[in-house]
């Protein structure tokens, strides 16, 4: 193979996070899951980096090995009393709390998480 192609392969690369997903999302999902008035994610779970977490849900790593896919984190996030009434997860998405996008960038810096 060329250096011609190695090297703007190897700038893409860089320039993305966990499976492809640009780092900017990632980002974006971070400051969503971290924000106060948004995800708020940090009111109950550890989360790498996070400041002042909270305690009463599971510290929010290795998504993966949790979650059988993406899709199943996000209906998790979206409305958790589907899957367990008594839970104390508001959904987000049923509330309109956040909305499909913002749900997504979620998932997507969460499933990025080791």
């Amino acid at each position: 193979m060329s250096v011609r192609f190695i090297v703007p392969a190897l700038l893409l690369l860089s320039c993305t996070g966990m499976a492809g997903i640009p780092e900017q999302r990632l980002d974006e999902g971070r400051q969503i899951a971290f924000d106060r008035n948004k995800g708020n994610c940090l009111a109950c779970h550890v989360i790498e980096d996070g400041e002042a977490p909270g305690n009463i849900g599971p510290a929010l790593s290795a998504m993966p090995s949790r979650f059988k896919d993406k899709r199943q984190l996000r209906e998790q996030i979206w409305d958790a009393t589907r899957f367990n009434p008594e839970t104390s997860m508001p959904p987000f998405g049923r509330n309109n709390v956040l909305d499909a996008e913002e749900i997504d960038k979620v998932v997507d810096y969460l499933w990025s998480l080791e």
